[in-house]
């Protein structure tokens, strides 16, 4: 399914927007356990109903909230969690000024359409050459938004085992989302290939050492080797022709 959306480019919109509303609910499927187990989390913390799933609505990041429940429960204050939360989704400033473009009106509506960037959407929506299609990006984080609240609301009301995930086995299941659209990632070349493979062995390295927010923050840094090579100019194509002058006479007849 997910292999279809890197030749959505010149699709119809209609067409797009389907895309993008399948594309969102597999993603969203796949945390739906993970926002159930958050929701299970909040619940051994004595957190209340409402504060967990208003949790979910207003920060809508797994990295982030787990890592906000993980510092509360080890005895860390409100201050360090909130702290913990924001490093955490920092990475989304970086992902913002790339999707930038694909935002339209004033700044009040550029600010609220970038609450859509998240990160299966945000890889999902892009095309190659820095570009992304909102017309995915939107309806795909819109879903994602619903059945993660769903989730999370289910877990703080059912209140399962808040160890749901590693006693099945299931925590495998959103990395592997993340793995199929690293695959199906359009110009992913080289480059790319070279900073998710630092960036996952980073985080797997620095996670015998940290929690799993710090590991998350070290691994990005990875990304920092894509930009040995500058991204492929709109428009595509073999770099060889862009660069090839017409002498004069030599023009193609019509």
């Amino acid at each position: 399914m997910l292999k279809a959306r890197s030749l959505h480019e010149n699709a119809p919109p209609r067409q797009r927007l389907r895309m993008g509303l399948h594309v969102g609910f597999a993603l969203g499927t796949a945390s739906f356990l993970p926002a159930v187990s958050f929701g299970a989390i909040t619940q051994s913390q004595g957190w209340a109903v409402a504060g967990a799933v208003l949790c979910s609505m207003v920060v809508f990041s797994a990295s982030a909230q787990f890592a906000l429940v993980s510092t509360l429960g080890t005895g860390g204050g409100v201050a360090s969690a909130v702290v913990a939360a924001a490093l955490v989704n920092a990475r989304f400033l970086p992902m913002g000024l790339a999707v930038s473009g694909a935002l339209r009106g004033g700044r009040l509506r550029r600010a609220a359409e970038a609450q859509a960037v998240v990160d299966g959407s945000w890889a999902a929506a892009h095309l190659g050459g820095g570009r992304f299609d909102r017309w995915v990006l939107f309806p795909a984080s819109a879903v994602q938004w619903v059945l993660w609240a769903a989730g999370t609301a289910l877990g703080a009301v059912l209140a399962p085992n808040p160890h749901l995930l590693t006693s099945y086995g299931l925590d495998v299941v959103a990395p592997a989302m993340f793995m199929f659209l690293l695959f199906d990632a359009p110009g992913a070349d080289r480059p790319y290939w070279t900073s998710a493979l630092l960036g996952g062995g980073v985080a797997a390295g620095l996670s015998f050492f940290l929690p799993a927010g710090p590991a998350l923050i070290g691994a990005a840094c990875a990304s920092l080797t894509a930009l040995a090579r500058p991204l492929p100019k709109e428009g595509g194509g073999d770099p060889r022709r862009r660069h090839t002058v017409v002498q004069p006479g030599t023009e193609p007849t019509q």
